[in-house]
């Protein structure tokens, strides 16, 4: 076992590591409109360089480094808990204090700054997952992967609904016709390739003032925190249980013996990857079809849980305590939340109209050095911010505002 200090650079290293990940995907979520992000053809290349870099990411990070976050969340709250039991706190007043301050400021960061916010998410789900803060082990993985296969069931669901609409696209009834044509267009602009009136309508509303996108943000995702709480819940939940299994079992603070990590990081390595692989070229072959997709959605949320306990195993692997990259890693880390939200800030900034106005302007691979020099300043700032001050800035606030006082910055 590692000393508590270390077990805490353990779950601080992999959280920065998950914090730079998310930008992968979130860079093109940030860059260009919203079907981009699952289908190549929509915008941003689909060949060559561009292609190649959509499926890298598809194999390797989508979805892994969200889901590794998620594990993350379930293991810091259960360290929270057990730090205010043992402070003689109310553990039920600390932890939903908590989640009330981040469902604040998820849903500023979603009205105000980016569709994209996770927070308000992590907050709902969170409020649920505290009534499993004793469930024993064994007990949380299983219902971890009950979560995750009804997730799969529910994206099953809605590939069934793209078949329907296609089969039905075909039909001799021009209502039933017109019908699944109007339901096809609804898939397509989340994930397919939408219509070319429907891209320039993104495109000029995201290169327009912040008021004006603001008015469209607040048009389509005054109500997304409920939906998706109910479209997406269930994998989160799944998520955040998982994690807290992986605390208690020692998993994500280093508890294990390296030969167990090996163990299981080649095991799940060797499950995900050939899938997700699997996939990818069936996605190439049918030229990112609706229907393939949407199947790709849902058998893939199956295939993400090895993926994700590999990418765990293989971070604690390399994590190397008082090593200079991993103490950096680690920083960044401890001000995951501050990161993330600064991502946010410096991307739409960069990509938005009342910013730099670069949204839609360049293809897929272009937008990597872009998330090489963020991930960059990561690692740059976030050492030396905390050599001087406690928490982050954003921490901070989410605990001053959490414990109703002012904390201490400055060490």
């Amino acid at each position: 076992m590692t000393a508590p200090s270390d077990r805490i650079l353990a779950l601080d290293t992999v959280r920065g590591v998950a914090v730079m990940g998310i930008l992968l995907m979130n860079i093109v979520a940030f860059a260009m409109p919203q079907a981009a992000y699952f289908n190549p053809h929509a915008y941003g290349g689909a060949a060559g360089a561009d292609l190649a870099v959509y499926l890298v990411n598809f194999v390797l990070f989508d979805g892994k480094m969200r889901g590794l976050f998620s594990f993350l969340f379930g293991a810091s709250m259960l360290l929270v808990i057990d730090r205010a039991e043992a402070k003689g706190e109310s553990a039920v007043r600390v932890h939903y204090a908590r989640m009330l301050t981040l469902l604040a400021f998820g849903l500023a960061h979603l009205w105000l700054v980016w569709w994209g916010d996770i927070l308000n998410l992590y907050a709902l789900i969170g409020m649920i997952a505290f009534a499993f803060r004793r469930t024993d082990t064994p007990r949380l993985v299983g219902l971890g992967a009950v979560l995750v296969l009804a997730q799969c069931l529910l994206d099953g669901l809605m590939a069934g609904s793209v078949a329907q609409a296609t089969a039905d696209l075909r039909s001799a009834d021009p209502n039933a016709a017109h019908a699944a044509a109007a339901t096809l267009a609804g898939f397509a602009r989340g994930f397919g390739v939408p219509s070319p009136a429907a891209i320039a309508a993104d495109l000029s509303e995201h290169r327009g003032s912040w008021s004006m996108i603001g008015a469209a943000r607040w048009r389509e995702e005054a109500w997304s925190p409920l939906r998706g709480l109910l479209l997406f819940g269930w994998e989160t939940l799944g998520y955040m249980l998982l994690g807290m299994a992986a605390f208690r079992g020692g998993l994500l603070t280093g508890g294990w013996s390296r030969a167990a990590y090996v163990r299981w990081m080649k095991l799940g390595f060797a499950i995900g990857v050939p899938g997700y692989a699997a996939l990818a070229l069936w996605l190439v072959a049918t030229q990112f079809s609706l229907v393939s997709t949407a199947v790709t959605l849902a058998v893939a949320t199956l295939l993400r849980p090895p993926m994700i306990l590999a990418w765990a195993c293989l971070i604690l692997l390399a994590m190397r305590p008082g090593g200079t990259l991993t103490m950096r890693v680690a920083a960044a880390g401890r001000m995951a939340f501050t990161n993330y939200l600064a991502t946010s800030l410096i991307c739409t900034t960069l990509f938005y109209g009342y910013g730099f106005g670069l949204y839609g302007t360049l293809s897929r691979w272009q937008l990597y050095p872009l998330v090489a020099l963020v991930c960059a300043a990561m690692l740059l700032w976030s050492k030396p911010w905390l050599e001087s001050f406690r928490y982050g800035p954003f921490e901070w606030l989410w605990r001053s505002f959490a414990r109703g006082r002012l904390q201490p910055m400055r060490k």
